[in-house]
C-alpha cells in the first residue's frame, strides 16, 4: 500500500506568494533562453501520416458548484491555447515545452476568467481551464514512446469521481510558466501534436512519420485512502505503463509516477438505508 502524509495546507503570505512566483518564474525564463534551440517552435499545419495515439475529452461537465459560465469561457481559453500548440513538430532531441507555446494567458489576448483552483479552492481566474489541455497532452504521450521530463501532479483531488474514464492522478496540471509540461523526443523519427476544440470535445493526436511499433496501456496500483492527522483526508496511487507489441504480446511494465493528494470531498458516502 503505498501512502504518504499530505501536510495540512499552510496558507503563505501575499508577500511570500509573489516572491516565490518572480524567483520561479526568473528561472523558468532562463532555461528557456539558455536552451531556446532545444525546444520544440516549428508549426506545420500538413499532418504527419501516421497517429500514435488519440484522444478525446468532454468539454463541458456538471460540477457542484462551478458556475458553468467559467465552464464555457474555458472553451474559448482552450481555442486560444489549442491554436498555438496545434501542428508543433518536436524533432529528435527536441523538447515540447506547453507554457514556452502558449505564452502566458492574458485578458489582452483574449483569455477569460475559468476555473482554477487555489489551495483547493475552486475560483475564476485568467486563462482557467488550460489544465484539461496540459492533462490531454500528458496521458497521449504516455501512449507514445516520447519521454515526459516535467509533470507536475494535483495536490488536491477536488471532484469525486463522476464519469471518470482514466485513473486518479492520471493528469497534469499547469501554472504559468514554471509549472511547466515538458516532454522530450528522443526518437530518431519527428512528432507532430494535433489538438483542436471540437463541438462537444477538446481533440488530440500524437502523430508521427512512422507506425506505432508499440502498444501502450496505463495501469493504476496500490489505490488508497487515509485519514490525515490533522483531520483531513488524501488519497493515493501508483501509475505503471505496460508495453505490448502489435500483436498484443507483454514486453515489460515500467513504474510512471507516484501520487498523493489532499481530497476536497468526503471520501466515504453511507449507504442508503432501508
Amino acid at each position: 500500500m503505498v501512502t504518504k502524509p499530505v501536510s495540512e495546507p499552510i496558507r503563505r503570505s501575499s508577500l511570500r506568494y509573489k516572491a516565490a512566483v518572480i524567483y520561479h518564474s526568473a528561472r523558468r525564463y532562463a532555461v528557456w533562453l539558455a536552451r531556446r534551440r532545444q525546444f520544440a517552435g516549428e508549426i506545420e499545419k500538413s499532418l504527419l501520416p501516421c497517429v500514435c495515439f488519440h484522444h478525446e475529452t468532454l468539454l463541458l461537465r456538471q460540477l457542484k458548484d462551478v458556475d458553468m459560465r467559467l465552464q464555457r469561457n474555458k472553451i474559448t481559453n482552450l481555442r486560444l491555447a489549442a491554436a498555438k500548440l496545434d501542428g508543433v513538430v518536436v524533432h529528435p532531441g527536441e523538447t515540447f515545452s506547453y507554457w514556452k507555446l502558449i505564452g502566458k494567458p492574458t485578458y489582452k489576448k483574449g483569455y477569460l476568467d475559468g476555473v482554477i483552483l487555489n489551495y483547493g479552492r475552486v475560483m475564476p481566474g485568467c486563462g482557467g481551464g488550460l489544465c484539461q489541455l496540459s492533462n490531454l497532452i500528458y496521458w497521449m504521450t504516455l501512449h507514445t514512446p516520447l519521454v515526459v521530463t516535467e509533470r507536475h501532479r494535483h495536490g488536491y483531488d477536488v471532484f469525486p469521481d463522476s464519469g471518470r474514464t482514466q485513473p486518479f492522478g492520471s493528469g497534469a496540471t499547469c501554472f504559468y510558466p514554471y509549472g511547466d509540461l515538458m516532454v522530450r523526443n528522443e526518437t530518431p523519427y519527428d512528432f507532430q501534436l494535433s489538438v483542436h476544440v471540437g463541438p462537444e470535445n477538446l481533440v488530440g493526436e500524437w502523430r508521427s512519420e512512422q507506425p506505432p511499433e508499440y502498444q501502450y496501456e496505463v495501469v493504476e496500483k496500490n489505490h488508497s485512502f487515509s485519514s490525515e492527522y490533522w483531520g483531513g483526508f488524501s488519497r493515493h496511487n501508483q501509475l505503471y505503463r505496460r508495453t505490448y507489441d502489435l500483436a498484443g504480446h507483454f514486453i515489460r511494465e515500467d513504474f510512471i509516477t507516484e501520487n498523493h493528494a489532499l481530497m476536497m470531498y468526503p471520501p466515504f458516502i453511507d449507504a442508503p438505508t432501508g
